[in-house]
C-alpha cells in the first residue's frame, strides 16, 4: 500500500526532525482516527513542520484527550468506532469552536456538505496527499492566527478593563459595564490617545460631532464614566483631569507613577 510505502520512509527521516519539531513550535493539533497507520503517517509529517500532535482511536477518546489539553485544530474522521465524526462534531459544537478538518473515505457532496454543515472548517477526502493536508492545516492556522490578531488589535486593556471598539462593549473581569453611546464615545476617544490629555473642546467635537455647544457637557459624561470605572470616583485613578489641559486616560502604570491634579 503506498501508505505503508511512505510510513516506512518517513520513519526512517523522524529522527532527524524531532530535535527541529521541539524546536519550531507551531501549534498542537489533536488527530481522531482509528486506523493507527495513518495517524501515525500523518503525525510525521506534521511534527516535521512543528506541530506538536496527540491521537485519539475514538471519539469518546478525543473528548478525554480535549479535557486536559486543549488542541488548537482538530482532525477528524468520520468512521470512527462507537460515536462516529459527525456526532463528535455536533457535540463539540455546543461547547467548543477549535477549528475542525475533517478527513474521510466518505466522498459524496452529502457528507461533505453535512460536516461542514455542522460546523467543519475544512473536508478533505482519502486517499489523500499529506503535503496537501500539511498545506491545509497551515492554511487553518494561518486564518486562525489573522483572527485572532485582528480581535487583539481592537482591543484596549487597562486594568481589569477591555474595551472592543468592534462590539463597543466595556467589561470589567469578563463582566459587562453598561455604557451610553456618548460615555462609550469619550471613553473610546480617551483609550485612543492613552497617556495624552484632552481638551474638552476636541472630546465634545469628536463625540458630539459640533464644535459649539455646551462643553460642560463633557464634564457630566466623565463623571458618569468615573462611577462606572473608578474605585473611588472623587480621587480617579483612570479618567484624570489635568488642569489647563482637558483630560486623560492613565493606565495602571502611569495612574501609579503619574504626577498630575485630580
Amino acid at each position: 500500500m503506498l501508505f505503508n510505502i511512505i510510513y516506512i520512509e518517513e520513519t526512517k527521516y523522524a529522527k532527524y526532525t524531532g530535535k527541529l519539531f521541539r524546536e519550531n513550535m507551531q501549534g498542537n493539533i489533536l488527530i481522531i482516527e482509528d486506523i493507527k497507520e495513518l495517524a501515525d503517517l500523518v503525525t510525521l509529517y506534521l511534527n516535521k513542520e512543528g506541530f506538536d500532535i496527540r491521537a485519539a482511536e475514538s471519539a469518546e477518546e478525543g473528548f478525554s484527550i480535549i479535557e486536559e489539553w486543549k488542541p488548537e485544530l482538530i482532525i477528524l474522521d468520520i468512521n470512527l468506532p462507537g460515536m462516529d465524526g459527525f456526532e463528535f462534531l455536533q457535540k463539540l459544537r455546543r461547547t467548543s469552536e477549535t477549528p475542525v478538518l475533517i478527513v474521510s473515505a466518505r466522498d459524496s457532496d452529502e457528507d461533505q456538505i453535512s460536516g461542514l454543515g455542522i460546523g467543519a472548517d475544512e473536508y478533505i477526502t482519502k486517499p489523500f496527499s499529506p503535503k496537501v493536508l500539511v498545506a491545509r492545516v497551515r492554511a487553518l492556522f494561518r486564518r486562525l492566527r489573522d483572527f485572532s490578531d485582528k480581535n487583539q488589535e481592537n482591543l484596549f486593556r487597562f486594568g481589569p478593563f477591555v474595551l472592543d471598539y468592534d462590539s463597543c462593549i466595556l467589561k470589567k473581569n469578563g463582566q459587562r459595564i453598561h455604557l451610553s453611546a456618548k460615555e462609550y464615545g469619550c471613553l473610546s476617544l480617551l483609550t485612543e490617545h492613552s497617556g495624552k490629555p484632552l481638551d474638552v473642546g476636541k472630546i465634545y467635537s469628536e463625540v458630539w460631532k459640533n464644535n459649539y455647544g455646551d462643553l460642560t457637557t463633557v464634564a457630566v459624561y466623565i463623571q458618569r464614566l468615573r462611577k462606572k470605572i473608578e474605585e473611588d470616583p472623587a480621587n480617579p485613578s483612570y479618567l484624570e483631569t489635568v488642569h489647563g489641559m482637558g483630560y486623560r486616560l492613565n493606565t495602571p502604570s502611569e495612574a501609579a507613577g503619574g504626577e498630575n491634579f485630580k
